[in-house]
């Protein structure tokens, strides 16, 4: 059972997939595809079997049923207990091949059925799949439980770990050893009977509790505010059209703000209306917390106190300690003193903004008090006053389809990694789904696949995320990866071309560089190619400062309309603006980390979730112009899961690492610097979790990084 499949609770909410097929276009010289599969005898069968086409196959998303998933749950469950049974039963001597190794292979068919069901989770959440899911996660809570506290196989992987040093041991079966006692021991292997029982009725219930707060999230996030032609005072021309789309798209008439983050942002920047930026604000922030059967607080404050229970238990001071036991940053103590450090620096240039964006009101005859919906659009207004920088104008130039050329770009002059569209040539979950072949330019060998779906719809989660439907591996033969990146921008009107925002892009660039990290894992064994939650954001956010190199500014920011290459003035317009707004950008997303790393200390972890976000903000100074991010009853990155619950300062933490990386790359005076770049691949991105992620850092950078770096590219005073 490796400890990164799918079927593991902590990465269920993340999980997706794409396709499955053959044909020759696809085989690599050198390479052939597999005999066909045999038709399976059920159709859950086609869930669990091993995936068909070539190079190793691809997800047979043209054998999906959907009532099958249920039923193919049921026999990846129990064909992963016969495998436990199989190792406990082992009557040679624990060893890491009889133990670890075979460990690593347990619950392969269960891993294809769960990386199939919940890419459909995440991507087509239809009313039949909220009820799948609603079944088989305590399930999948029971089975992960009842291995963790399988008493002969703790024992067994003990003995293996208490000779570990003597066994003559490779460094990557050294490091899975240690990884693999280590997580039995956190998730309770050796707590009494007593104790086992009441964390696996804790997990049973919290699993149940997940998706419910999934699902009531995803209900409010599928509502919208209609516009008449009266309401568009203000908004540019393409997104009139956009939520145009959005109206015809769910039968309504007029224009639709539908109620997630990239219709409502663009919204609140260029609407006018102040009274409808208001309405619309609030029915985005209110999401989860407007009373009803869409109500997420008694959820809250139910997984608050269960985590709290469960931490105690395991005999640790709070979630957030049970939590950050396996991150860089191993104690809340070390990820308050970094979020402390900067929180100053952000709130007093929250403080020097919203001065600016007073004054330009009141300039313009507005006496008014600077509302956190104002806090966009007057952003907006001293952004073009103070820089003549028109957003509008800027995006203009960033049309979606020469973001993806842009970001594939960058693979290759970094990496050498070529991509090929074969759209087409295998089945896809949804007809806007796009599928790249990834390829070695040099030679074409094959790399993996990537999956686009860059499109939001109805029944899709929010945000923009990456997922890796297989992990690469190298146990029994190279097994290669396959990803995929997920976004929710706004369709355009047929035929016209889609246009996105600086944010947009750079969120573009953030997702790609999670699929560069995994096509380029170069571990032996599955778990592995995982890194700590605080680590796993640092690459993507490095890979985010290439979109405005000039290379390929020049190259693909091109005029939508004209296709002339963006002015210079406008790109110095842009550097000059560099800094602009942090302030809103770090205290936005910083307060949202203090509220989760405070939630989760608590002990008791008896709370009322409104209160607890009112008098947590105010107790930091939270200025009033600005809300949360993400408000305590929509977060989903505490509530849908357990994987970012006391990891929400993961950002900030790879956010140091990665300002501190870049400035490695502008030290040679060179963004592309061949030998540097091979470097981060080699020592940053290859090695998974096979080694330190501390020890990896100093070993790219020669020390550990600094937080001065991230200071200066926020305009903060370094100190």
């Amino acid at each position: 059972m490796s400890l990164t499949h799918s079927y593991r609770l902590f990465a269920l909410v993340a999980a997706l997939t794409a396709c499955g097929g053959s044909g020759p276009a696809l085989v690599q010289p050198g390479t052939e595809a597999p005999a066909p599969v045999a038709a399976p005898s059920a159709p859950e069968d086609a869930l669990l079997a091993p995936w068909s086409g070539p190079n190793g196959g691809v997800p047979p998303w043209d054998r999906i049923e959907v009532a099958a998933f249920e039923p193919a749950f049921d026999k990846g469950i129990a064909l992963l207990r016969e495998e436990i049974r199989a190792i406990t039963a082992d009557p040679a001597a624990p060893t890491f091949d009889n133990t670890l190794a075979a460990l690593e292979r347990a619950g392969e068919p269960l891993d294809r059925v769960a990386t199939l069901f919940f890419v459909m989770a995440s991507n087509m959440n239809s009313p039949e799949i909220q009820a799948i899911t609603r079944s088989v996660r305590p399930k999948l809570a029971e089975i992960d439980d009842e291995i963790h506290f399988d008493q002969a196989l703790f024992e067994r992987i003990r003995r293996v770990y208490e000779t570990r040093q003597e066994s003559g041991l490779g460094a990557e079966e050294l490091r899975l050893t240690e990884k693999t006692h280590d997580e039995f021991v956190r998730r309770g292997a050796r707590l009494d009977a007593e104790g086992r029982a009441r964390v696996a009725a804790v997990n049973q219930e919290l699993a149940g509790l997940f998706t419910d707060f999934a699902n009531r999230v995803q209900a409010d996030e599928d509502t919208w505010v209609t516009l008449g032609e009266a309401d568009l005072a203000g908004l540019p021309e393409a997104l009139v059209a956009t939520y145009k789309a959005a109206a015809e798209e769910r039968k309504v008439e007029g224009w639709a703000v539908v109620n997630t983050r990239s219709a409502v942002d663009p919204f609140l920047t260029f609407s006018d209306d102040r009274a409808l930026r208001e309405k619309v604000w609030r029915a985005f922030v209110d999401r989860g917390d407007g009373g009803g059967e869409r109500d997420t607080n008694a959820i809250i404050a139910r997984i608050v106190k269960l985590r709290a229970e469960r931490a105690a238990i395991l005999g640790y001071p709070s979630h957030a300690h049970w939590r950050m036991a396996n991150t860089m940053a191993k104690d809340p103590a070390a990820a308050d003193e970094l979020m402390m450090r900067v929180w100053p620096a952000a709130v007093k240039r929250v403080k020097e903004e919203v001065a600016e964006m007073r004054k330009l009101a009141r300039a313009e005859g507005a006496k008014i008090t600077i509302e956190p919906w104002d806090y966009r659009y007057y952003m907006e207004k001293v952004r073009k006053a103070k820089y003549d920088l028109d957003q509008s104008l800027f995006k203009s130039y960033f049309e979606l389809e020469n973001m993806i050329e842009a970001s594939y770009f960058m693979a290759s002059k970094l990496y050498g990694f070529a991509f090929e569209e074969i759209t087409g040539q295998v089945p896809v979950f949804h007809p806007d789904v796009r599928v790249f072949h990834v390829t070695h330019a040099a030679d074409k060998r094959h790399v993996g696949y990537l999956y686009r779906d860059d499109f939001a719809r109805q029944y899709k989660r929010s945000g923009a995320w990456q997922a890796t439907y297989q992990r690469q591996s190298k146990l029994d033969g190279q097994v290669f990866p396959i990803v995929s990146n997920n976004n929710n921008f706004a369709k355009g009107a047929p035929g016209e071309k889609v246009l996105i925002s600086l944010d947009d892009a750079e969120t573009l660039f953030h997702e790609f560089g999670h699929a560069l990290h995994a096509l380029s894992d170069d571990t032996t064994y599955p778990s592995l190619t995982g890194t700590p939650r605080d680590f796993v954001e640092f690459p993507s956010q490095v890979h985010e400062n290439w979109l405005l190199t000039r290379e390929v500014l020049d190259q693909y920011a091109r005029h939508y309309q004209t296709g002339d290459k963006m002015p210079q003035a406008l790109i110095d317009k842009l550097r000059a603006a560099s800094t602009f707004n942090q302030g809103f950008a770090t205290v936005e997303y910083l307060a949202a980390a203090i509220v989760d790393m405070k939630l989760h200390t608590d002990p008791k972890g008896e709370i009322d979730p409104d209160a607890f976000e009112r008098e947590t903000l105010a107790a930091i100074g939270m200025p009033r112009e600005i809300v949360l991010r993400h408000r305590l009853p929509h977060f989903m990155h505490l509530f849908a899961s357990d994987s970012y619950s006391a990891g929400y300062y993961s950002y900030l933490w790879s956010d140091v690492m990665a300002a501190d990386a870049w400035q490695a790359f502008e030290d040679t005076g060179d963004p592309w610097h061949p030998e540097t770049a091979k470097r981060f691949q080699e020592i940053i991105l290859a090695t998974g979790d096979a080694i330190d992620r501390k020890e990896a850092y100093r070993l790219f950078r020669g020390r550990d990084p600094k937080v001065e770096a991230l200071l200066k590219d926020r305009g903060f005073p370094v100190k």
